[in-house]
């Protein structure tokens, strides 16, 4: 149930420090985050994604895809956030948008210290919108390695503050993690990926186990048919394919990350990504290919083109 009114107070909300967390993974999880996204699915020796899960000198120099990062928040939204006056139920959270700014190249290794703020916060009436950005610092050195800002709609979680004047807080650029605008034109390129039956039960070993992505009858009282996919993960095989397709395999071209969820995906269903380039941004466009439906959208900054292109 939402906090009454008098609970609630704003000033306190915002003056409220977050706890700093630990992460800390190794080229193991590196390895298990890159299958779980596909990568050598559709070809055991593509040279394009093997470097992601197997090095012949060790596996100390597997390079890291960058949504690798996405996976550094989860702990924080997943267990839930003590914000004064406000609550939630984890269970009923739904991932609206993610946002990643990539400083430098994750290695394959690494304990990072992480600095988590309220980004964002907003009174939908009977359901909240939360967002919070989580900034990545590497132990030792302190060099910030990247930035995460999750968006989620929280249901049941609204109603917290005074209903004629709902309570709305945002604190980062507006034209950041924004909808974009799909052009019209053909594609610059298409790539068509197939997950597996078991997809999710994979990608879940990187951290996030709701029991909506593994758990039949959990996913049937949610109002699905069967266990559906994370959105991560549709994340995960967007930002390869433009890896792939258009930074000719090299993940440190990526700067800025933006996602939009749009519908679910159903483990065993095939992604079609759409992406168009326009300056040093790639929008894109995954939709379900069997249902021919839009699931994802966004956009990817790199830091420069093949000159191929």
């Amino acid at each position: 149930m939402a906090p009454t009114d008098s609970e609630f107070n704003p000033d306190l909300l915002l003056a409220h420090k977050l706890p700093e967390t630990r992460f800390t993974y190794n080229e193991r999880d590196v390895a298990i985050y890159a299958l779980g996204i596909g990568a050598c699915d559709q070809d055991a020796i593509d040279s394009d994604e093997l470097k992601y899960v197997y090095h012949k000198n060790g596996q100390d120099f597997i390079q890291a895809l960058p949504t690798f990062a996405s996976l550094i928040s989860l702990g924080s939204l997943t267990k839930g956030l003590d914000l004064p006056g406000f609550k939630y139920d984890p269970s009923l959270l739904l991932h609206g948008q993610h946002y990643i700014e990539i400083y430098r190249p994750f290695p394959s290794k690494a304990s990072l210290i992480n600095k988590v703020s309220l980004a964002g916060l907003q009174d939908k009436g009977k359901a909240a919108i939360l967002e919070i950005e989580t900034r990545s610092y590497e132990q030792g050195s302190g060099e910030l390695l990247c930035m995460n800002r999750t968006t989620v709609f929280l249901r049941g979680a609204g109603g917290f503050s005074n209903s004629s004047q709902p309570f709305s807080y945002k604190n980062y650029p507006s034209n950041q993690g924004l909808a974009v605008k799909i052009p019209q034109r053909q594609p610059l390129t298409v790539c068509e990926e197939r997950t597996q039956q078991s997809q999710a039960l994979l990608y879940r070993l990187s951290g996030d186990y709701n029991p909506l992505h593994s758990d039949p009858e959990v996913a049937k009282l949610a109002g699905f048919p069967r266990p559906i996919l994370h959105g991560l993960c549709t994340l995960g095989f967007a930002i390869k394919a433009i890896i792939k397709c258009v930074c000719k395999g090299d993940p440190t071209a990526v700067k800025t990350i933006s996602g939009r969820f749009l519908a679910t995906v159903f483990p065993g269903e095939t992604l079609i990504t759409e992406m168009w380039l326009e300056g040093l941004r790639v929008i894109y466009q995954t939709k379900v290919k069997e249902r021919n439906k839009a699931v994802l959208s966004g956009y990817v900054n790199i830091r420069g083109l093949s000159s191929s292109l």
